[in-house]
């Protein structure tokens, strides 16, 4: 049997991209990074490899393993349409990339794998990338990027726009390489969400718990879409799939996902949440809050992209026919 290749994962979260990656049948990570500790119990459920909880900021990276493949989800906030727009200047997180470049640097993968927000591109009238791009050229890889769309390029009824930056030093590897093709959306909200099944009384919204249920009631009206509640009103997605699943979902108030199912008004379970990420019905969560399981499938990934180009990074390594 083939070797698999090695991965390091940093800033992994609950192990998304690992999963995508891993879903191929060619990878296997070796190592993760992650420093918040409820998403590192939820990716010590899921994989058995060694995962370092930690601050990355304290990490040698020197003291490493070797590996194959370097995959880094790297903090979007500093460049996120959501957040502040403060690139590298958000003391936070803005640095995070450069942590991503030190490992980078010492180690030298054979491929960069890296996953961000698709305003990454076009923030700070596209000097923030062009430093990011510069970086990892200057430091031997030859890149190739592309916003995909998670309903165009994963079959999951999902709005999520994500950029992919995919790293090589090798150029006939890189010269291999394409982006996956759009395939059709097959599958439908109904097919992830259970709208006649009782779920949990604490998902229903009700008369006496929310101010505003008398303008939900009177909006939310069909059986086969997700709303929001946008502050001052309610929108409907017709498109019949998901808006972007965001990390800040299960705190109340702005952006909750909801939906009319058989028994009333409710908002989205966090396996719902999960299972419009593309995870398979088999990941395990832990018993943690609700918020926290809410953050994590709003952090991490669409699986099914993940790994439609974690195939293609295979074939352009080992030179396979694209099909």
């Amino acid at each position: 049997m083939e070797k698999k290749m090695e991965m390091c994962s940093l800033f992994s979260g609950v192990g998304g991209i690992d999963l995508g990656f891993e879903s191929t049948g060619f990878f296997k990570t070796i190592l993760a990074n992650e420093m918040d500790d409820k998403a590192s119990k939820t990716y010590s459920m899921n994989f058995d490899n060694k995962i370092i909880i930690d601050d990355i900021r304290n990490v040698e990276p020197q003291l490493l393993p070797d590996f194959d493949v370097l995959l880094s989800g790297f903090p979007c906030t500093s460049f996120s349409i959501a957040g502040y727009r403060k690139g590298f200047e958000d003391e936070t997180s803005g640095d995070l990339f450069f942590e991503t470049l030190k490992v980078i640097v010492e180690k030298e993968p054979r491929v960069v794998f890296l996953e961000n927000v698709k305003n990454l591109v076009g923030h700070d009238n596209g000097n923030t990338f062009k430093v990011i791009r510069e970086a990892l050229e200057k430091n031997g890889y030859y890149l190739k990027y592309q916003v995909l769309n998670a309903k165009d390029y994963g079959d999951t009824p999902q709005n999520r726009e994500r950029i992919y930056i995919v790293g090589f030093r090798n150029l006939e590897e890189y010269k291999n390489f394409e982006f996956p093709d759009p395939i059709p959306l097959n599958r439908t909200i109904e097919d992830v969400i259970s709208f006649s099944d009782l779920v949990d009384d604490a998902f229903y919204y009700k008369p006496e718990k929310v101010k505003v249920y008398n303008l939900l009631e009177e909006e939310i009206v069909k059986r086969d879409t997700i709303y929001q509640w946008r502050r001052k009103y309610v929108r409907e997605n017709k498109s019949n799939v998901s808006p972007t699943l965001t990390a800040n979902m299960g705190t109340g108030g702005h952006n909750v996902p909801l939906i009319l199912s058989d028994y009333g008004i409710r908002k989205l379970t966090p396996r719902e949440c999960f299972n419009l990420q593309g995870f398979p019905e088999d990941f395990r969560l832990p018993n943690l809050a609700n918020s926290h399981l809410y953050k994590q499938a709003g952090n991490s990934v669409v699986v099914p992209v993940i790994q439609r180009i974690a195939d293609n990074i295979y074939k352009a390594i080992n030179k396979k026919i694209y099909v």
